[in-house]
Formats: structure tokens, sequence, C-alpha cells
């Protein structure tokens, strides 16, 4: 690990996860002014990239215990129906995140309540000048990519606090356990994800996830991969893919020629009847002569497993990285994007 390019830090940022999480949870307890769950009809989170995950992750283990719904919004736009009963959960570690400022300023024109989480900027600003709701974030946290758990669990605690949600305390505390666990096995140079990115070497992932929960690691896995490694990746779900990506596979004898290689993300709470949809997958690209790779998340609860997944993934890329000569830090190309955006 020593001799990689590593200018920013990327590799302690990604083994810092489990404490990070910890210190999300002491600090997210500490919130006042929180509205009660009587006052709010629907919650909608906003952000992007590696911020906006956070509220991929809110949808996935909170949805399922919510009453009412919750809805992740990546873009410029507000929901037409925000209003004084929806709670607004805006992530951006930056605070300047163009698309999600527009967003966010919108829903406090309509009367939202807003709770902010970030590391300060034009976000923190707003946020004081309306009086809302702010969680301030570790700016000495390299990257937003990094703060995957900084990012989301005070989302999930401020969910538990407001009453809409209950268990997270223990969900939490299990995820933590089981990502130390994960990040011993990868300084001792013995984990999955340096396999993974072995078998992956030059070819392009393509990452399969069952139902929402595996669906937001895939996304997360290719995002990773994308960022870290500078290399192209994509992602998909089960079932939808077996409505309309599958045929694609139909055809294609030789999956080696595409330079595609295949990962599937697997977990305890898909729905049954994706096991055998994941077969028919692993079988059908194997016809193509791919072998597919199969990752199975560690953990119990549902936030430990989607943490796990998150975990390899990020590990996968940084090793893809090493193994590419990049440097995980740096996003140049971003950047430029910005940059001219500013112009």
């Amino acid at each position: 690990m020593n001799s990689r390019p590593d200018s920013l830090g990327m590799q302690e940022a990604t083994l810092d996860l489990p404490d990070q999480i910890e210190r999300s949870v002491v600090e997210a307890r500490q919130l006042n002014g929180l509205p009660n769950a009587s006052a709010i009809d629907q919650v909608v989170v906003l952000g992007m990239g590696g911020s906006g995950i956070a509220g991929d992750i809110v949808e996935a283990i909170a949805g399922p215990q919510l009453a009412i719904p919750v809805v992740v919004r990546k873009g410029y736009e507000c929901p037409r129906f925000v209003g004084p009963r929806t709670l607004v959960m805006v992530a951006s570690f930056s605070g300047e995140t163009e698309e999600t400022l527009q967003a966010v300023s919108m829903a406090h024109d309509r009367g939202a309540e807003i709770y902010a989480v970030t590391c300060g900027g034009t976000l923190a600003r707003l946020t004081g000048e309306w009086s809302a709701i702010l969680h301030h974030v570790d700016s000495t946290i390299p990257m937003p990519r990094c703060a995957v758990g900084a990012m989301s669990i005070p989302l999930l605690v401020a969910l538990q606090l407001i009453g809409l949600i209950n268990g997270m305390d223990e969900q939490i505390d299990e995820a933590v356990a089981t990502l130390r666990r994960r990040c011993v096995s990868i300084r001792e140079g013995a984990d999955i994800s340096d396999m993974i990115a072995t078998k992956l070497g030059s070819g392009i992932p393509l990452i399969y996830g069952g139902g929402k929960l595996g669906e937001v690691a895939a996304a997360r896995f290719k995002n990773q991969i994308n960022e870290n490694a500078k290399l192209p990746a994509f992602f998909n779900s089960l079932p939808e893919m077996c409505h309309n990506e599958m045929a694609g596979w139909g055809a294609v004898t030789n999956l080696k020629e595409l330079n595609i290689v295949p990962i599937h993300l697997r977990h305890s709470y898909e729905h049954q009847r994706l096991e055998p949809r994941f077969d028919f997958n692993e079988t059908l690209l194997g016809k193509g002569g791919a072998n597919v790779i199969v990752v199975q998340a560690q953990g119990e609860a549902p936030l430990a497993q989607l943490f796990d997944l998150i975990l390899i993934g990020d590990q996968t890329s940084l090793e893809l990285a090493a193994l590419h000569g990049q440097d995980p830090g740096p996003i140049d190309v971003l950047t430029e994007l910005k940059h001219q955006l500013g112009q």
C-alpha cells in the first residue's frame, strides 16, 4: 500500500469508515430543533455524486420502515409537492454543489423543513440565514466520496430521533463491527477486493445488484471505479435488467472481445425470486465466455451488509487505481468541468 500513488490519503480515509460512522453518530445525536414525526408527510433527500449517495442509502435502509414516502432527487429541480409538511434533507460535502443549492433554495421558498449535512460553504451560510438545522461534517476528509458514512449516518440518526424509523442504533453498531472486520482483512492483504481487482485487470466492470440495497451498492461500486481508478464501469439492478438489458446478452458469443467483466453483488435481503434470476444471468453470461465474479455481503442487518459491499467496492477501486498507476485522489476531468461551468 505504501508504494502506491495516493496524494490525498484516500487509502487511510477509506479504512477510517467504521470510525467515521461512530463519530458521526455521536455528533448527530446532539442535534436540536428537529420536527415531530406528526408534522412530516414526506421526506425528500437532495444531493449529487459522492454526497448524493447518502439519499440512496436512506431510501434503501429507512424506506422499508417509513410509513411516508421518501424521494431522492439528484439535479436542479425540487419536487412540486414539497411544502411546509416536507422534511428536506440536503447532503453536500462542500456546501457548494450547484444543483443541490438551487433545489434546496426552492424547497425553502416553499416552506419546507430543511436539514443540511455539509462541511460549510454556501449551504451552511444559507441554513444559518434560514434558521434551519445544520450538521457539520469533518472538512479534513479528503474527498466527498470518502465521506459516505459522515454524510449518510446523520440522516438515518435524524429520522430515528424524529420518530419516523427505529432500530438504527443496533444496525449502526453491527455495521461498525462488520466494517472493522473487513478493514482488518484489507490491512492484512487477505480481502476479496484484491482478488476482484486482479480478475478485472483491464476489463470493463459490469456490476449487478439485487433490489434497492443491491442497486445502491452496485451504483457506488461503479462510481468509485470511475473516480478512483479513472476507468469506465457500468451497473444495473435486478429484477429490472431482466426485462431489458439481459436480452442484450442473448446473441453475444464472446464477451471477452467486449472486455466486459460481470460482477454480482449479493445480500441476504433480496426478494426470494431474485436468486433464480441471478442464476439465469450467470449462466447466460457464461455462455458468452464470461466468468461472473460473485460477492456475498457480510454482516447481519441491512445497514451492515450495504456498507460491507460499499467498502469492498471502495477498496477494489483503490486496488484498480494502483494496478493502473492512477492516483485515486484528484479528479481532473470533473474539476475542469466545474471550472468551465463557473466561467
